[in-house]
């Protein structure tokens, strides 16, 4: 991944730990200061994809909170508080059935664990999510950066990037309506 460079590219942005799809990398510095300053900017659009236990209360709205960060001796978790640091989420239902359902989430701002934290605010956590759904449900997190497009060139169009859905998720999302066959992205991997 160097290409020819004397460094490994490094992060632009960070996604949760068990969060799979898209990552931006800089190949050097001054590459990470432009995206830095594209991200912080709030210039980056950003699409995630998550199958949330139940089903939001809207089929379309924002979620608007503080997040603040709560340290105890077992750990730390991210909590909604009004004096916390501004978090903004636009959300779609793609699909439901009587149990869960397949969200389009859509960040405002790059929180901790925002999106994690505002779907269990709707109501309807994120499968898998040991820290802020069920503790026991022995699932893999079902939460992915769908896709990303960054304006890289005030003159061209953004350049859009999609990943596929992770294996562990299509069995989840198949169930919600979602096929593979129907998105060549998918089709190529499956």
């Amino acid at each position: 991944m160097r290409f020819g460079l004397p460094h490994p590219p490094r992060l632009a942005h960070r996604l949760d730990r068990d969060t799979s799809g898209c990552l931006v990398l800089g190949r050097h510095p001054k590459a990470l200061r432009r995206l830095g300053a594209l991200f912080s900017g709030g210039l980056v659009e950003k699409v995630y994809w998550a199958v949330v236990e139940g089903r939001p209360p809207e089929a379309a709205g924002r979620i608007e909170t503080g997040l603040k960060k709560l340290t105890r001796g077992t750990g730390w978790r991210m909590v909604v508080d009004p004096a916390g640091q501004r978090a903004v989420t636009d959300y779609r239902l793609l699909s439901a059935d009587r149990d869960r359902a397949w969200l389009k989430l859509r960040p405002r701002t790059g929180r901790t664990h925002q999106l994690r934290v505002h779907c269990a605010t709707l109501g309807c956590p994120v499968v898998g999510d040991l820290t802020y759904g069920d503790p026991h449900s022995g699932e893999a997190l079902q939460l992915y950066a769908r896709s990303i497009a960054l304006p890289l060139y005030p003159a061209r169009p953004s350049l859009e990037i999609t990943a596929p859905v992770p294996p562990h998720m299509l069995p989840a999302l198949a169930v919600l309506g979602y096929d593979p066959a129907s998105n060549p992205l998918e089709a190529a991997t499956a």
